[in-house]
């Protein structure tokens, strides 16, 4: 089942249960306020991926505002965290509306699962990739029942036929009469029309703004002027800033504070012990801070995870050895193994690694007179935030209002179970009225407290093992997959953990692509404090890494060249995986020999190919390894097959960004614990990619019909592994144990 299958199913153990359906349409301020989700004609003829369309009935849905300024603004329900979301979702609108690209505006959408509700999980939340897939049909046809209101409004006033009305790029036009108005001239008129029964979409070779290369992102003036608002930028009247400390090993608690020290540092106001550790509440950030390292705690280690990263990676070892629950199963492998010409082995490991957003997590809360209270934040689950917070202050999630702003970065960080971050900003407002000092708060994490705080990558140890024949042909795959589950503990776990199996820790494993008889996938489930949570890309970070590093070696072993080996395992059964194949390799001259480097040093090339959320990437990676031994990744050539590329210049940043991210953290990082403690702290233990490691990307995009799927996190999978391969191929060198600065490559 596929994992956003998974989570809607989970998703309905928290979230609210629907409101009854029914058509939405309100004037305010002379402005064009229209919802639509209706029945589409013509839908079942659309090329198709595995669709997430939501209702298809008219429901309460508020998605296209016009205004007497000529503006029309879409409310987007998900959260732009730098990916684009906000251009991309508005642009979907903007064809479907005929709008002039100049006039359109984009805003986040107020937090209600009710009316905005993600369409794979079942509340209103941003993850997995999924924000244009699940968005593209009620926003195509909300801007499509917009533009039918404002033709029909035009033809009321005119006193002519619909259907003698054209709209081009913001302008209503009747050429017999000669007449013409703008959308914001009928938005008043338009808003009283009523919402048309069913809609037809335009036919893709109609768009104009759909895979226009030329379009502006909305946000990149005021992402350049300084004016885009963040929620670090939030300063409410009388706002005071807390810090917390919290315990340096994971799953330690509060044991003894000494708050003395701490309460006579200038500008603190006050210190809260709380479940989550102890608050420093101060005038400003600078003084929270100074106040918080003057506390002497005492902690109870007693329950807190003690160990250092050698043992528990010798744990995973051992276990990986051991027979483990089934997450996939296929033909015989004992008997196949036995019959093959040839066995490979090989062992992969994953360090924790932390997902170091460039805005460090925080949120601003105020307490409001009904009990509830108002949010000001990066939200990325808005619906779990909801009913976390109004659990907290003991209200309903109705009651809980979160402004959501840009964030900076996220990479799946901001999108907890437990909305850690914003629940422990609600409990120190709440403790903070209890005082009599009802007063917004503004919760801050450092950097450090991002470093050490957990919520990583899970470690990850992969053994694999497969037998080839007399011809080279795979005929038996075994793997062993050792890792912490983030779904367990959670309301997501009865669907997401199976008979001991995460479905996000063996994604793109259990279910490869690659045609082998004999195949058998195990999950073995390791327990520790240490938090773990889903990181860009989720199970994909790891198992396309295991899977695409040990088929070139079987290539090698097989004596045959990687593209032709992968080619040949994916037969004809995964035309869009041997596009992006076929396509990377050609773009990256794979047949052609590469120009030699300097004196000394070794160039090669490697590839990778993968899918991972309804999408398909191809990476092929260039390299140069000096006499030394060091890496050099000097250019990567991507192909990517996303379905209708909505915002070509878009998807071609994610992808760089996404190489650029799988790379930075493949080379360098990691998390390590000594006796418990986490060893970094900042980007000076913990280095993201500089700009003398960035390779030129190159990307190209399919040309698809297909549904849109995602590209915030399918760029990631790849990029490492392909330039192991490519190290492989230089020096002989299996680059197994990540990141690759364990092998003195870097």
């Amino acid at each position: 089942m596929m994992l956003r299958q998974l989570l809607r199913q989970a998703a309905s153990n928290v979230a609210e249960p629907a409101p009854t359906r029914r058509a939405f349409l309100k004037g305010t301020g002379g402005a064009l306020i229209i919802s639509a989700t209706v029945p589409l004609a013509g839908f079942a003829a659309e090329t198709a991926a595995p669709a997430i369309v939501g209702p298809a009935d008219p429901r309460p849905n508020v998605f296209v505002r016009v205004a007497k300024d000529n503006t029309v603004t879409v409310l987007v329900k998900h959260l732009d965290k730098g990916q684009g979301i906000m251009t991309g979702l508005t642009t979907i609108v903007a064809e479907e509306l005929d709008a002039d690209w100049a006039q359109m505006r984009g805003e986040h959408a107020p937090a209600d699962s009710k009316l905005y509700a993600n369409h794979a999980f079942g509340l209103q939340g941003t993850g997995g990739s999924t924000a244009v897939a699940n968005s593209w049909d009620e926003l195509r046809m909300a801007g499509a029942a917009a533009r039918v209101m404002l033709v029909n409004a035009a033809a009321a006033q005119w006193k002519v036929p619909a259907d003698q009305i054209t709209v081009a790029k913001g302008v209503v036009s009747h050429k017999a009469s000669g007449k013409s108005a703008t959308f914001g001239q009928l938005a008043e008129a338009a808003s009283k029309q009523p919402i048309p029964a069913k809609v037809t979409l335009k036919d893709p070779s109609q768009y104009s703004l759909i895979g226009n290369e030329t379009l502006h992102r909305l946000d990149h003036v005021s992402k350049t002027n300084g004016t885009a608002i963040f929620a670090l930028d939030i300063r409410r009247p009388g706002q005071v800033t807390a810090v917390i400390a919290r315990s340096p090993r994971f799953g330690g608690t509060l044991k003894l504070v000494d708050d003395k020290a701490a309460r006579a540092v200038p500008g603190v106001i006050d210190v809260l012990s709380l479940p989550v550790g102890v608050a420093v509440v101060a005038k400003n950030t600078w003084a929270a801070i100074k106040g918080r390292e003057a506390l002497t705690i005492q902690w109870d280690d007693s329950k807190a995870e003690k160990r250092g990263t050698d043992q528990m990676l010798a744990e995973y070892r051992a276990q990986a050895l051991k027979p483990g629950a089934k997450a996939a199963r296929k033909g015989d492998t004992d008997a196949a193994f036995k019959a093959a010409a040839k066995v490979v082995e090989a062992e992969y490991s994953f360090p924790y690694l932390a997902h170091a957003p460039m805005e460090p997590l925080n949120a601003t809360i105020e307490l409001t007179a009904d009990g509830g209270a108002e949010i000001w934040a990066g939200s990325q689950f808005q619906g779990v935030e909801q009913m976390v917070l109004s659990h907290i202050l003991g209200t309903t999630p109705d009651k809980i209002k979160i402004n959501t702003l840009w964030a900076g970065g996220s990479f799946g960080r901001r999108a907890t179970t437990t909305a850690d971050y914003m629940a422990e900003a609600a409990l120190v407002a709440k403790a903070l009225a209890a005082k009599g000092s009802k007063v917004p708060v503004h919760l801050v994490w450092t950097r450090e407290d991002d470093i050490q705080g957990g919520m990583y990558r899970p470690l990850v140890v992969h053994h694999v093992k497969a037998g080839l024949d007399k011809a080279g042909k795979v005929t038996a795959w075994q793997q062993a997959i050792v890792a912490q589950s983030f779904m367990a503990g959670t309301p997501f776990e009865a669907v997401m953990v199976k008979d001991g199996v995460d479905a996000t820790a063996v994604e793109g494993a259990s279910d490869m692509a690659y045609a082998v008889p004999n195949l058998s996938v195990d999950f073995h489930l390791m327990k520790s404090p240490v938090t773990t949570l889903w990181w860009r890309s989720v199970g994909h970070t790891h198992t396309a890494y295991a899977k695409e590093a040990f088929i070139d070696e079987l290539a090698a072993a097989a004596g045959k060249d990687p593209v032709a080996f992968r080619l040949e395992l994916l037969g004809d059964a995964h035309p869009r995986l041997t596009g992006v194949l076929k396509l990377a390799a050609d773009k990256a001259g794979w047949s052609k020999p590469l120009a030699a480097g300097p004196a000394g040093t070794k160039r090669a090339r490697g590839v990778a190919v993968h899918e991972s959320f309804q999408s398909y990437v191809a990476h092929v990676a260039e390299v140069t390894v000096d006499a030394s031994g060091k890496v050099k990744v000097d250019r990567v050539v991507v192909a990517v097959d996303c379905g209708v590329p909505v915002n070509p210049n878009v998807i071609k940043a994610q992808i760089e960004g996404g190489t650029g991210f799988a790379i930075g953290h493949a080379l360098r990082d990691q998390i390590t614990l000594t006796d418990g403690l986490v060893d970094q702290s900042n980007f000076d233990g913990y280095e993201p990619l500089r700009f003398s490691d960035m390779p030129a990307v190159e990307v190209h995009i399919v040309p698809s019909k297909a549904r849109p799927t995602g590209v915030g996190e399918p760029g990631v999978p790849t990029a490492a592994p392909a330039v192991a391969n490519a190290v492989f191929k230089a020096t002989g060198q299996k680059l197994h144990d990540l990141p690759f600065a364990k092998a003195g490559v870097v």
